[in-house]
């Protein structure tokens, strides 16, 4: 069974399976994972070591390749690709931001010559005037001929963004763009992305352990051991007096065949294990734990710990 993307979607993760083999040991990295993002689209995946987040930037960034499934690129299928396709690949159609400095720029160069060797690589001209146009979209149009060493940490991070879209790429990678920033200077950051999105249209992902991450994107995407586990949408009410308020709904997801991850502070609270009682009702799927002695009226005892809404 195929995943079915709407027109406007760049990234389609469909069934992704990666399995690393050391030896004679297999390792999992990624279990049928799905996942859509729009085109323009703002994201956050979201998960803790070891549940697969950094596997699935490695292949969106064309620097791995799954086992199993499909990975789709704004119309690159990443397992079909040549090697010849994939170094075009990273050159023009994905830009990456790393968490370590080392990785994102050149300590010999100026934000200016760092931002221009991308375009050098990809045989680009009008360079300069580029890279001067993207320093000044970041923030940092003023530390043009400093480099690494001369700059703050932020101020690093926003130049190693200028690199990354320096080819136009359609998206953008994020990965822990903010781990090694202090508090303020990250909402700074993620405000530079938020910016990149909103003026070039560049669909950015971001690829964090931290879960409040949440707060700066309108969607957030929690993977847990290889799978997509659930999704967290913000959005805007204004009421009837004019006031804010941002609204935050967290949902479980459901894959093709039907499996539901449940939030773990669900299963725990609930004592659930094994196996758990169902009941389908006209409008919510109640889910509540199995007890081997039968519970007069069953309906009324339950502890549910999940709906889902027939409509979606």
């Amino acid at each position: 069974m195929t995943l079915t993307a709407p027109n406007n979607t760049v990234i389609v993760c469909d069934n992704l399976v990666r399995i690393f083999k050391i030896a004679d040991v297999e390792a999992v990295a990624l279990q049928g994972l799905d996942l859509l993002v729009d085109r323009s689209e703002m994201v956050a995946v979201v998960g803790a070591s070891g549940s697969g987040k950094s596997t699935l930037l490695n292949i969106l960034g064309g620097l791995d390749q799954p086992t199993a499934g499909r990975a789709v690129v704004d119309g690159n299928d990443l397992s079909r690709l040549s090697r010849a396709q994939r170094t075009r690949f990273r050159r023009q159609v994905v830009g990456v931001v790393w968490q370590q400095t080392a990785r994102n720029l050149l300590h010999y160069l100026t934000a200016q010559e760092n931002v221009e060797l991308p375009m050098v690589l990809d045989g680009r001209r009008n360079r300069r005037q580029r890279a001067i146009e993207l320093l000044e979209l970041v923030g940092v149009g003023n530390r043009l001929r400093h480099r690494p060493i001369h700059l703050s940490g932020g101020e690093q991070q926003r130049v190693a963004i200028a690199v990354a879209l320096a080819n136009e790429p359609a998206v953008l990678l994020a990965d822990e763009p903010t781990g090694e920033l202090d508090s303020a200077t990250s909402a700074e950051i993620f405000a530079v992305l938020r910016g990149v999105r909103e003026r070039l249209g560049t669909t950015v992902v971001v690829v964090t352990h931290d879960a409040l991450v949440m707060q700066q994107v309108p969607r957030t995407v929690a993977i847990r051991d290889g799978r997509t586990s659930s999704v967290t949408l913000r959005r805007s009410e204004r009421s009837h007096d004019g006031d804010e308020t941002v609204v935050t709904e967290e949902f479980a997801v459901l894959d093709r065949v039907g499996r539901l991850q449940l939030p773990r502070g669900h299963i725990e609270a609930l004592g659930l294990r094994d196996r758990v009682r169902l009941r389908l009702e006209d409008d919510h799927v109640g889910v509540w734990p199995y007890l081997t002695r039968k519970i007069d009226n069953e309906p009324r005892a339950e502890a549910r710990s999940a709906t889902s809404e027939k409509d979606g």
